[in-house]
């Protein structure tokens, strides 16, 4: 008899709410490697980033992905945990926000509201939790890579996490939120993370505008064996992410096997669509495909068999491999194909899970094992919903940060592109040469200042 996640239970908590949770020491021990392995996701999306971009740019992308890891930790701790996971006001709680009972986490002892058979302390949960919500805005940067500004995209960081991610969290993993009582079906994040930040990287990417010279100027990777590594730290820490998010040791095992065979389904998918339309197989596109595999696995990972998960395994490797061309038929910028990839793969996901869904597991059955068609209606419902959300409060937060910028932007000019991010904001380079040291900021004319003077005595005196 399958384990009944935490999260998908039809009934929510009677009497206390916030009654301590009867913790297991195994469940506790595996939650804790869990939360370190997501963790762990983080630096590796900044190498797989990092190697995409240009030899200029590659700290730049390090950087956001670090200070993401800073600003969200802190904020999660004072209140964003307790806006997405608290209950709120009522009875029957909030659907749309948490309230401020967990702020600053000042209840050590107390369980989740809704959650009676979660088997861990508060705080393991809640730093499984954190490490979720930090590679969500970490991922948007691969849109807008190569020009945000530092500081704008600090600020974005903090507003978004509070306005944006806390909402959707609320809506779609606490069991008080307005898609967790329809059934929605996400077992570690398919809307929550992947297309909530797929839809947010558009946005931001039309915020900022396209880089300098795209589409027509080649902005190739400049080291493909550093993508390769964080595609593979990528899928060693997403055995975390989703088996994680069964919040017990013994659900673990099914989600662990799902999310590996459709990473390799999905790499070999996206090298078959290379090596048709363009004549040969990448090393990128291989890296990419099992990431892409990744994202689609994530909502559906303990409610599908193995051969579900390779069936979509192989659809998101295809089609977000196809979904690369999008941003050049309609002429968005968006850097390293977040829409292609996480937007994409999450609806691929989400949408599978209404026909593939198997009741032997977790969750209902889908239309091909003969469910109604009320979870593929949801699904899309969830969707739906998130990506507006997110389209729309992203695009509204990056307007105004825009505004309020000084000089009213929050982009690179196109000389500091040229220059690059690693000179231009943090005064340094990933690759100590003469070619790119004395190249950048001198050739550009920007933030340049004259040699000191020699020290008296010297020849330069006399």
């Amino acid at each position: 008899m399958p384990v009944v996640h935490p999260l998908a239970l039809a009934a929510l908590t009677t009497g206390n709410p916030y009654a301590p949770p009867k913790v297991d020491a195994g469940d506790t021990a595996w939650m804790l490697v869990a939360a370190a392995l997501v963790l762990l996701m983080t630096p590796a999306l900044a190498l797989f980033y990092g190697g995409m971009v240009r030899a200029k740019n590659v700290l730049g992308m390090l950087m956001q992905n670090y200070m993401a890891m800073g600003i969200v930790s802190v904020l999660w701790v004072l209140f964003t945990f307790s806006l997405a996971f608290d209950k709120g006001r009522g009875a029957s709680g909030n659907a749309f926000i948490g309230g401020l009972h967990f702020a600053f986490l000042k209840h050590p002892d107390s369980g989740v509201p809704g959650l009676p058979s979660l088997a861990i302390p508060l705080y393991v949960f809640v730093a499984f939790q954190l490490m979720f919500a930090i590679i969500t805005p970490a991922v948007i940067v691969g849109a807008t890579a190569d020009r945000w500004r530092f500081g704008a995209f600090l600020v974005f960081v903090a507003v978004w996490g509070v306005v944006d991610y806390a909402v959707v969290a609320h809506w779609v993993f606490d069991p008080y939120g307005w898609l967790a009582t329809r059934g929605v079906e996400d077992f570690a994040g398919g809307t929550v993370v992947e297309t909530n930040a797929g839809a947010a990287g558009l946005a931001m990417c039309l915020v900022l505008g396209r880089r300098k010279g795209w589409p027509h100027e080649q902005m190739r990777p400049h080291n493909v064996p550093l993508v390769l590594l964080g595609a593979g730290l990528l899928w060693f820490g997403w055995l975390g992410f989703n088996a994680g998010a069964a919040l017990s040791a013994r659900g673990a095992v099914v989600p662990f096997l799902n999310t590996n065979v459709a990473a390799a389904a999905a790499l070999l998918g996206w090298s078959v669509v290379e090596r048709v339309r363009d004549g040969h197989a990448t090393t990128l596109g291989a890296g990419s495909g099992a990431v892409a595999g990744l994202v689609a696995i994530t909502p559906a990972c303990a409610f599908v068999s193995p051969s579900g998960a390779i069936a979509i395994g192989v659809l998101a490797g295809v089609i977000c491999a196809w979904a690369t061309r999008l941003k050049f038929r309609l002429g968005f910028d968006d850097s390293l194909d977040v829409v292609a990839v996480h937007l994409v793969g999450g609806l691929i996901g989400m949408v599978a899970l209404g026909f593939l869904g198997n009741a032997h597991y977790l969750g209902v059955n889908g239309l091909l094992y003969g469910g109604s068609d009320h979870l593929l209606e949801v699904q899309v419902e969830a969707v739906l919903a998130v990506t507006a959300y997110a389209f729309v409060v992203t695009f509204a937060v990056g307007t105004v940060i825009r505004v309020l910028s000084p000089g009213r932007t929050s982009a690179l000019s196109a000389a500091e592109q040229e220059a690059g991010m690693d000179l231009v904001l943090h005064g340094e380079t990933a690759y100590e040469t003469g070619a790119i040291h004395s190249g950048g900021l001198a050739l550009a004319g920007i933030g340049t200042r004259p040699p000191p003077p020699p020290p008296r005595g010297t020849a330069s005196d006399r």
